[in-house]
C-alpha cells in the first residue's frame, strides 16, 4: 500500500482529498417523515448533542 501511495503525486493526493466532501452530496438521504409518524423517544444527534426527539419540542 505504501508503495502505491509513494508513486502518487502530491497533486493527485490533494485532489483526492478535495473530492471526498463532494462524494457526500451523492449519498442517498432518507426522505423526511410525516410528523405523525415520528417516534418521540427516537434518539437524534444535533450539533454533537445526543438528544431524544421529545426534548426538541
Amino acid at each position: 500500500m505504501s508503495r502505491f501511495i509513494s508513486k502518487m503525486s502530491r497533486r493527485a493526493i490533494v485532489q483526492a482529498l478535495i473530492a471526498l466532501p463532494t462524494l457526500s452530496l451523492f449519498r442517498i438521504r432518507p426522505a423526511l417523515a410525516d410528523p405523525d409518524e415520528i417516534d418521540p423517544d427516537e434518539i437524534v444527534e444535533i450539533n454533537g448533542w445526543i438528544l431524544r426527539r421529545s426534548d426538541l419540542a
